[in-house]
């Protein structure tokens, strides 16, 4: 499970997801070894020209479940639209009601599969009635008609979409209460030297990030890095630059991909945008996006139109930028306050980042670095992209804060 949050209920009306009563959630577990040997005996098994598909959704509490289906190697199409729909059970996982839970799942994307290899896949899907029509919780279909649209497409609408997410994430131990690295009941030393670190003193769970990295790069993610983070037992990977509805569909599969690695090390994994309350940085996904306007000379002058317009929409966007987010932007560890807009050249305490080489270039992209680590990359670049490309929303009137340049 990636996130330590309970049910979460979704206003069709407004697309913003809210806090229920939690449903009954796993509060610690137990560690459950198996040996690997006795698996690859198995796994090397022939499969007689079938393959194994795991069909992999969105739950409502925004974490990703699966299941295994046999199809025929031979008749795996380019087009994962062609994949035959599947269907489970909506009252268990709180997107339907008992008396009638039947969730129909339709492919959306597929990747070939790092855990079973060979000719197997995943298969990214949403959700939707029997009926056809998107379930509340569906975000992705909002978000693909958005970017059907222009995400890739004409210059003079400002498009040309990309995408690069920067998803931040915590390791525990399985009492879901110890930072992976942290003495038990107590804490390390202050932050500092956790940051891009190496050694054994302070680098807490990288062969966790290799194996994800390496896991990514396998399914074709367009995975660019990662990095150990500045609380210890904190780690981010990088996803993009992506083009419109792709950003989201690698995010949400990187999402699985890390839920599988950590089920195999036998750690935990939150989302959690402040997992330890107190002097540690929390954790968010910056994100940052331009359209070909921006990334050609002179093309700052529209990241700032875009960047005044996303200051107009300010709380509209908090609103959908993931639950939990206000215990993280408190303007301490290099964020901004949650009830203030801000932006500024280097500036890491602003809402929004202009990088030093962009206001160098005078062109190039902006970062958002409100969204929380538990958003829904769905709804993020969605609504990014509508706010900065929409020139009728009015451009609030501020000054930059730029964090002075060092010689």
């Amino acid at each position: 499970m990636l996130s330590a949050l309970g049910s979460i209920a979704f206003s069709p009306s407004t697309g913003v997801r809210a806090p229920t009563a939690a449903r009954a959630a796993v509060n610690m577990a137990e560690s459950v070894p198996m040996d690997p040997t006795v698996l690859a005996k198995y796994e090397a098994l022939d499969q007689k020209g079938k393959v194994m598909a795991e069909y992999v959704w969105i739950d409502a509490d925004l974490t990703c479940r699966s299941k295994c289906r046999t199809l025929d190697a031979n008749k795996i199409p380019e087009d994962p639209t062609k994949l035959p729909l599947w269907n489970y059970d909506g009252s268990s996982t709180g997107q339907a009601p008992g008396d009638d839970s039947e969730v129909i799942i339709h492919p959306k994307a597929i990747y070939p599969d790092p855990f079973r290899g060979g000719d197997n896949i995943l298969v990214l899907c949403d959700t939707y009635t029997p009926g056809g029509t998107p379930l509340p919780t569906n975000t992705r279909a909002a978000a693909a008609e958005v970017f059907a649209g222009d995400a890739g497409a004409s210059v003079e609408k400002g498009t040309g979409a990309w995408f690069g997410l920067e998803q931040e994430y915590t390791l525990f131990d399985l009492d879901k209460v110890t930072p992976l690295g942290w003495p038990k009941g107590g804490y390390p030393g202050p932050q500092g030297p956790y940051y891009c670190s190496a050694g054994a003193d302070r680098a807490y769970g990288r062969a966790v990030s290799d194996a994800h990295y390496k896991a990514c790069l396998f399914a074709g993610i367009a995975i660019s890095g990662t990095n150990a983070e500045v609380m210890p037992g904190q780690w981010e990977f990088q996803v993009g630059p992506s083009v419109g509805i792709a950003a989201g569909d690698d995010m949400w599969m990187a999402r699985y991909l890390l839920q599988r690695v950590c089920e195999d090390f036998q750690v935990y994994v939150t989302l959690d945008p402040k997992p330890i309350p107190g002097d540690w940085n929390g954790a968010g996904m910056h994100t940052n996006f331009s359209t070909e306007k921006m990334r050609k000379a002179g093309g700052l002058t529209d990241i700032v139109a875009a960047i005044k317009r996303l200051g107009t929409k300010h709380e509209e966007h908090i609103a959908e930028y993931g639950e939990g987010n206000e215990r993280r932007l408190t303007g301490k560890y290099e964020t901004a306050d949650i009830g203030t807009f801000s932006f500024g050249v280097a500036n890491r305490g602003c809402s929004i980042r202009i990088p030093r080489s962009t206001d160098a270039d005078g062109c190039g992209y902006l970062e958002d670095r409100r969204p929380s680590s538990n958003c829904d990359p769905y709804v993020v670049t969605r609504k990014i992209f509508q706010t900065c490309t929409d020139e009728s929303i009015p451009q609030k009137e501020m000054e930059a804060s730029n964090a002075e340049q060092v010689a």
